[in-house]
């Protein structure tokens, strides 16, 4: 089950080009519970640092415990970042929430590496 997740994880980056391999890891809790964190380094020099803890049943989407998707500029400033710190609770989908640059925040849905990357792939194409 988990190995599942984490097999459909190196499939979507693997889809991906990047300008540095990707370094990713994939850290089993039990068959159903996992930890995984990575750093991409896409072409224009941007990065992505991604952390999920992650439990899977069969036949339902990842609950994701924790989660943080931080997108970075090359010079290292925030462009985006998604997590579920409980530090906006007056927000709508709160604890989940979206930072965009470094002082805006705004309600956000969980994310899933996938749909982070779609948006990412988005904005580096304009």
């Amino acid at each position: 089950m988990i190995e599942e997740y984490f097999e459909s994880i190196r499939a979507l980056l693997h889809s991906l080009s990047y300008s540095q391999s990707p370094e990713v890891e994939y850290d089993y809790r039990d068959r159903e519970t996992g930890f995984l964190k990575g750093d991409l380094v896409f072409k224009d020099g941007s990065r992505l640092h991604f952390r999920e803890f992650v439990h899977v049943k069969l036949g339902k989407p990842a609950d994701r415990y924790m989660y943080v998707f931080q997108y970075m500029r090359a010079n290292g400033s925030t462009i985006f970042r998604y997590d579920d710190a409980d530090h906006f609770p007056n927000l709508p989908t709160a604890p989940h929430h979206k930072h965009v640059g470094d002082n805006d925040v705004i309600a956000a849905d969980v994310p899933t590496l996938e749909s982070v990357l779609k948006e990412i792939e988005e904005l580096i194409e304009t």
